[in-house]
């Protein structure tokens, strides 16, 4: 993302949460040269992760599901 500086300074405390959270850097532009506000250890993709609602049953029936009645001999 690009900005100038007049912008940043509207925003900084939301554009720096922003770079920590993402991991993406900001790149501010200033006088005809661009700065970059870059967090020095990017967050783990783990961390990243959107939590998903996929599990459609409580974990506890699938932790003593019993499917020997499907398998063949």
């Amino acid at each position: 993302m690009r900005l100038k500086a007049s912008k940043l300074r509207e925003n900084i405390y939301r554009i720096l949460d922003q770079v920590l959270e993402t991991g993406v850097p900001v790149e501010i532009e200033r006088r005809g040269k661009l700065l970059k506000i870059v967090c020095e250890e990017p967050p783990s993709r783990i961390e990243r992760l959107t939590p998903r609602d996929y599990l459609r049953a409580a974990p506890e029936d699938l932790v003593h599901l019993d499917w020997s009645g499907e398998w063949r001999p």
